[in-house]
């Protein structure tokens, strides 16, 4: 079921799904092809070819309607844009742990978010404890190994 909950991201995750909707339309042909072509082969109830054809097919309209929705509801955010001392979307923190480690996060939309590249979900646990917080604030971070502890060392809108 749909919801009318805006969907914040910022460009590059907006265009990240549009290319990924552009690439799933081009699909649609080619599975049509798959699907006539498995067709041909004649009895359909064992026609492996043709089962996985509009399985595929299933999978690709339920795909398109998903980016469909999350692009009518996107709220694209710059983060330039933005200024102030707080932690909101967009904002890139840096972070220092209990080892005294530097890590650097910036706060983006769900189907942005990648760890590995510095890009946590405004929606994740680190993510929440943030929002709001300010530049000199201790952050508390319930993870599955454990609680971490951070201290906002810097907020900066890039």
């Amino acid at each position: 079921m749909a919801s009318a909950e805006k969907v914040p991201m910022l460009a590059e995750g907006h265009r990240k799904l549009t290319d990924e909707l552009r690439r799933l339309k081009l699909e649609r042909p080619q599975i049509v092809e798959a699907i006539e072509e498995a067709r041909a082969h004649g009895d359909l109830s064992e026609n492996a070819e043709y089962h996985a054809a509009k399985e595929r097919q299933g999978q690709v309209e339920a795909m398109i309607a998903d980016l469909e929705d999350q692009l009518s509801r996107s709220m694209v955010i710059d983060p330039t844009t933005l200024s102030g001392d707080k932690v909101v979307f967009g904002a890139t923190v840096t972070l220092i742990d209990e080892d005294e480690k530097k890590v650097r996060y910036q706060l983006v939309g769900q189907v942005e978010a990648d760890a590995k590249d510095g890009k946590i979900s405004y929606n994740s646990p680190l993510g929440r404890a943030l929002i709001g917080r300010q530049k000199g604030e201790e952050v508390e971070v319930t993870t599955p190994s454990g609680d971490r502890y951070y201290e906002i060392a810097k907020v900066e809108f890039v």
